[in-house]
């Protein structure tokens, strides 16, 4: 049977490429959005990847989210925490609001979701975790302490999860990606993108392909022997 996959932030940029890319490699996918319904009907009609909408900062809406994915498509054998959020501003700007919402949408959310699966990837002595990180969680960025701060801690919980799931076939893996050629980047004043892409030896921008394909060789059954690593898809613009 097909492994079930759950992507979150899985029909939208990143995500849908993501999930796009499991499912041509057989994956059962699953694709969690927050808000856009329209978007995500429109994704389910485009690709046949059934989509499923929660609040992934929340354990309780998570925990009801992945009981009905289970009950309706089988146990989740694969996961790809990709959803996140920014709330930029400068420390002199940035509220206790604006921290919060990003450490546990990005954050938090990997937690949620790896203890709800955890016991399920134990008992069958299989599982594959794939967390999105990002470069600026290993260099940092001006004005995104928030950010920044989520995504190097989901970097160093892939390395300490990696070492509890090793023995019993469980492999917990990360990305970092550099910048993407997504809404968000093409958002960016031209002089700015201009002088970002002057800094990538590459280049140019990545594309959504180039990590989707990075999350199928990590999720990959025979990719037992890849844990505790975090693979850097950004052009050479920063080699960490």
């Amino acid at each position: 049977m097909a492994r079930v996959a759950l992507v979150t932030g899985g029909q939208r940029g990143i995500g849908a490429a993501i999930s796009e890319h499991l499912h041509k490699m057989g994956r059962k996918v699953v694709a969690s959005y927050a808000g856009n319904d329209a978007a995500a009907q429109a994704f389910t009609e485009r690709t046949g990847i059934p989509t499923i909408k929660f609040d992934v900062s929340s354990f309780a809406a998570c925990q009801e989210a992945v009981a009905r994915i289970e009950a309706e498509h089988g146990a989740i054998e694969i996961l790809v925490n990709n959803a996140g959020i920014t709330r930029d501003g400068t420390m002199k700007k940035m509220d206790r609001e604006m921290w919060d919402a990003v450490i546990d949408t990005n954050l938090g959310s990997c937690f949620n979701l790896c203890k709800l699966v955890w016991d399920g990837m134990n008992s069958r002595k299989f599982g594959r975790i794939v967390n999105i990180g990002s470069i600026n969680g290993q260099a940092g960025q001006y004005g995104q302490v928030n950010y920044a701060a989520a995504k190097s801690g989901i970097h160093g919980f892939t390395k300490a999860l990696a070492q509890e799931g090793a023995r019993v076939g469980i492999t917990v893996n990360a990305i970092a990606p550099g910048y993407v050629d997504t809404e968000m980047v093409r958002a960016v004043p031209e002089d700015v993108l201009q002088k970002i892409i002057a800094r990538i030896p590459r280049g140019r921008l990545g594309t959504a392909d180039d990590i989707a394909r990075g999350v199928c060789f990590l999720t990959a059954d025979d990719a037992d022997f890849i844990t505790g690593s975090t693979l850097s898809i950004n052009g050479g613009q920063h080699m960490y």
